[in-house]
């Protein structure tokens, strides 16, 4: 079986899908491995490394895919890369599925089986897989350094012959992976965090890392949240005293990270123009959901806004800005997935369409879209006439989640 790695080709994407250590696994599994020229340069992984443990480097992602049967990228293909793979090869990416849906039906017409790997279950098994959680725990590391960089004081309290420095407030919205890895971050940094998060359970999480948990009613919270642990959108009676609750807490902050996503939609507004004009001149606010619409106003994609002295961080891919640790963990992802539904005797991944985790992540199968979340229709009259593999089953669950960062 053939795995090829392909360079990223969406602007600002530094991250590789395969390290050489997991390329080294892959060939240990029994299959070969081609890796385009430059694709691990932004993470720093040079061409002779792989070439070192036994890959074979192409001249051009049309070579690397010549005759593939799994593909592995970071993020979504371009529609030229598409047209690049063989028909039945099996694509392994984060394809935010909901950001670009047309995709979906480029993949079913080019009859290729496209697995979305943010869309992975929250279940026990698939923990070693799950993209957005690994992703988004650097994520919050990085919103904490970022915003340390910008603001021109000292975080922690320290105390001098000269005086007593203060230490920073450091206020948290949404305590999910990427919220309490910031909050574990700043409070490392002797910061004073406070955070808050729609979700009950999150009230222990936050207290455990040594914050303070706010909010302005903990009994609405507790019907807020799925059944696979991801928050729900509350009512529009919550959002308005939340809003007036927090319009409060947050102007006596000094950073402010916010981190709220909701599945399949854009991300909610959580910080309005009001509130950020209410800050200190020189306070600091980072979004992190910038890239599905932002939790801030006035916050722009890829750039530090200043607002009479506030300034918003809207950097995008973060976890991108740290490539060599994002790579070696996504490509670890990536790697257990393989693994999980690899046939060693065969030395080929055989996927068995009725397994959970293929349900959540399988967006579309000999030519049609079979994820229900998303239409679960044939894509083109050209694609049903392909002829049917030899696995069986089809698409069934929901999608779990949405996006690239924040788990």
């Amino acid at each position: 079986m053939k795995i090829a790695v392909l360079k990223e080709t969406r602007p600002g994407e530094t991250r590789v899908a395969s390290s050489p250590d997991t390329v080294k696994k892959y060939l240990a599994m029994g299959a070969s491995v081609v890796v385009e020229t430059g694709a691990g340069e932004g993470a720093r992984f040079s061409d002779q490394a792989y070439r070192d443990v036994g890959a074979e480097i192409a001249r051009s992602g049309a070579d690397a895919s010549n005759a593939a049967d799994l593909v592995l990228k970071v993020q979504r293909p371009s529609q030229r890369e598409i047209a690049f793979m063989p028909r039945g090869a099996k694509l392994v990416a984060i394809l935010s599925p909901y950001a670009e849906p047309d995709l979906l039906r480029a993949y079913a017409s080019a009859g290729i089986d496209a697995f979305a790997m943010d869309l992975m279950p929250r279940i026990t098994r698939a923990q070693s897989m799950d993209v957005l959680s690994s992703q988004s725990n650097l994520a919050g590391y990085k919103a904490v350094i970022d915003a340390a960089a910008y603001f021109g004081r000292a975080l922690p309290m320290m105390m001098t012959a000269a005086g007593t420095i203060a230490p920073a407030k450091v206020f948290v919205m949404g305590a999910g992976v990427a919220g309490l890895q910031a909050i574990a971050t700043a409070r490392r940094l002797g910061a004073v965090v406070s955070a808050t998060d729609v979700r009950f359970a999150a009230k222990e999480q936050v207290e455990s890392l040594g914050a303070t948990f706010v909010t302005v009613d903990e009994e609405a919270m507790k019907t807020a949240e799925t059944a696979g642990g991801y928050a729900k959108e509350m009512s529009d009676d919550f959002k308005r005293r939340q809003a007036e609750f927090v319009s409060q807490h947050i102007k006596k902050q000094d950073i402010v990270i916010t981190t709220a996503l909701i599945p399949g939609r854009p991300a909610p507004r959580l910080v309005s123009e009001e509130m950020v004009r209410s800050m200190k001149p020189g306070s600091i606010i980072v979004d992190l959901a910038v890239e599905q619409g932002g939790n801030v106003a006035l916050s722009q994609a890829g750039e530090a806004v200043d607002a009479g002295g506030v300034v918003i961080l809207g950097f995008v891919n973060v976890p991108g800005r740290l490539a060599a640790d994002a790579s070696n963990l996504y490509a670890r992802n990536v790697l257990n997935f393989v693994s999980a539904f690899w046939n060693k005797d065969q030395r080929a991944l055989a996927i068995d369409w009725n397994d959970d985790i293929i349900k959540g992540v399988g967006l579309t199968r000999d030519g049609r879209i079979v994820h229900p979340g998303f239409g679960g229709a044939p894509a083109a009259p050209e694609a049903r006439a392909t002829p049917a593999s030899a696995d069986s089953g089809g698409g069934a669950a929901a999608p779990a989640q949405q996006g690239t960062t924040h788990g």
